[in-house]
């Protein structure tokens, strides 16, 4: 069994308004990165906007026979485009419900959409590529981020004062893969274990 120690650091931002910065590092039981986590932060005394946007693109590309990126991060109701950039056909599939969906067979260079409506996480694979595996996560905040390849994750400008945290990693050992916790913001620096499958 891996575990993964999730190390998580809360500071004051400088902005006038009052706003707390949530900066974390994961790592394995070994010390080692793990990256594709994602993050999500819910203050209690923060109305959610009817429409969440993020300033990346809304793609996953198939190449190398690989979903690129991994672990996708969409707010509900985007769309993602699906562009095979492989010299192979590919049948991109989800059984994820309610956010399941198929593309069916296409080539190089051309490309699918799919809209996603529900938060969670989206499990994808290729019919005809078993080894191609990814995510698509669902999100119904504008507070989250991803870990990097360092396991470093960091989240800005957040209410100061009651939180509620949702880490989720496909490996994770728990219920829809996710880890919850109230928290206070700003807090002092605390760390969390998760237990986690292994890799395969």
């Amino acid at each position: 069994m891996v575990q993964i120690c999730v190390g998580i650091f809360f500071a004051v931002s400088g902005v006038p308004a009052a706003a707390a910065d949530f900066q974390a590092r994961i790592v394995d039981q070994q010390g080692q990165p793990v990256p594709n986590a994602v993050v999500m932060l819910y203050p209690a005394d923060f109305s959610m906007p009817a429409r969440i946007d993020f300033d990346w693109q809304y793609q996953v590309a198939q190449k190398d026979q690989q979903f690129q990126p991994h672990v996708l991060i969409v707010p509900e109701g985007a769309t993602v485009a699906f562009p095979n950039l492989d010299r192979v056909r590919h049948h991109v599939y989800s059984f994820s419900r309610p956010n399941d969906f198929e593309l069916k067979l296409y080539g190089r260079e051309e490309k699918r959409g799919q809209r996603f409506d529900t938060p969670g996480a989206v499990a994808m694979g290729c019919n005809i590529h078993d080894e191609m595996r990814g995510f698509v996560r669902v999100v119904d905040t504008p507070f989250v981020a991803k870990s990097d390849k360092q396991g470093a994750v960091s989240v800005d400008n957040l209410p100061v004062g009651a939180a509620r945290l949702v880490v989720w990693h496909p490996l994770l050992r728990a219920t829809k893969n996710e880890l919850h916790l109230e928290l206070s913001l700003p807090a002092n620096p605390k760390q969390i274990s998760l237990k986690m499958r292994p890799r395969e």
